[in-house]
């Protein structure tokens, strides 16, 4: 199936395209600002769809929303309507449609040209009114507020904000491909309106506050709740504006005549990822936890845990190797320690249940 898509250089376009490409279903052609409108014809015979995406956001003047919107809109009907191709359209508008002003205008009339073509030749015709979009490989000052303070946090450079209260509807790039795809797949797909979800909302202060905890993050360890929704494609847009130099980041590590502690990665509320490193023969640990618990992977070497129960003393212990993985778990009540019973250094993962607080450590010394 052969894809016309106009604006395919733009944000959307270029993560569309590379979207398309991975399937073997689609072969793409394009027209982009620097094409000449002659050479729609050729390209609209070839195509069997269209996603029209081309048209201006952020002109020199107000006269470029018309020429860039509307009238090339209509050049495009023009060509299909002369070629007689009735083939499936998805145009990209905007939710400024309904609003008066030059761009909302002029995304209107471009829909409307859109819908005269469908009456009059029956190209079935999909009508995206988009609100902000946001993601990968988005431009700042161009594309969105999202952009634009993902790029200024990202290098510590200031952010505006004049209405910290003001509500942004936001759609992430990954849905939009994912419902154009949809829409373009579907052969008995006779929507006009076309819907992208979920919908996120986000005040301006909330988004920058988000955005700054990123960058935090490689201070305090602390990740954020990057897995689900939101907070997941904030988090995925923010670290595609890093360029090569701020891909690595320091950890903090603590060396003693033992080996090495280093801390890795903290959480809100599910603890923290840690490893250490052991000579031969030495032993850490010797305590109890209340409350926390632990979890240890060795990784490199060989290990002895030994286990104290604190009221009957019952006493076990278990050798973890690096060629048999395994987890080995510390329980509140039970005196433990790890010793390094192999002839090279040990390294250890260590994954504890909370972030350790020097001040309430929940660590007791004890002999095993």
């Amino acid at each position: 199936m052969q894809i016309l898509v106009t604006g395919s250089q733009g944000f959307i376009g270029q993560n569309l395209v590379t979207e398309l490409l991975q399937s073997q279903s689609y072969t793409v052609d394009s027209f982009n600002r620097d094409d000449v409108t002659s050479s729609l014809e050729p390209k609209i015979i070839k195509a069997d769809a269209i996603i029209h995406l081309a048209g201006e956001n952020r002109p020199s003047d107000d006269e470029e929303f018309e020429r860039g919107n509307h009238q090339l809109t209509r050049k495009i009907c023009q060509v299909i309507e002369k070629v007689n191709k009735n083939i499936p359209i998805i145009f990209s508008s905007s939710t400024q449609a309904t609003e008066d002003n030059p761009y909302g205008k002029s995304k209107l009339a471009a829909e409307n040209v859109l819908n005269e073509l469908s009456k009059k030749v029956g190209n079935p015709v999909t009508i995206y009114r988009l609100p902000g979009v946001f993601g990968k490989w988005s431009k700042p000052n161009y594309n969105s507020v999202v952009a634009t303070f993902c790029y200024n946090i990202a290098n510590q450079l200031p952010i505006k904000i004049n209405e910290p209260n003001k509500s942004l509807p936001l759609v992430y790039i990954d849905d939009v491909i994912k419902s154009f795809i949809g829409t373009l797949s579907d052969p008995e797909n006779n929507q006009k309106w076309g819907k992208v979800e979920p919908i996120f909302s986000i005040t301006i202060q909330e988004l920058a506050n988000q955005l700054q905890l990123f960058y935090d993050s490689r201070q305090t360890l602390v990740t954020e709740r990057v897995g689900l929704d939101l907070t997941r494609a904030l988090y995925a847009t923010y670290l595609s504006f890093l360029s090569p130099d701020q891909f690595t980041y320091k950890i903090p590590f603590f060396p003693d005549d033992r080996g090495l502690f280093a801390e890795v990665l903290k959480t809100h509320d599910s603890g923290q990822f840690s490893f250490f490193t052991t000579l031969p023969g030495i032993t850490r640990g010797q305590h109890f936890h209340h409350s926390k618990s632990e979890k240890f992977i060795i990784i490199k070497g060989k290990a002895r845990f030994r286990f104290r129960h604190l009221l009957t003393n019952e006493r076990f212990e278990i050798l973890a190797t690096s060629e048999n993985l395994k987890i080995v778990e510390t329980i509140p009540g039970w005196v433990h320690d790890i010793t390094n019973v192999g002839e090279n250094e040990m390294i250890a993962m260590l994954w504890a249940n909370e972030i350790f607080d020097r001040d309430q450590p929940d660590t007791i010394s004890s002999e095993v």
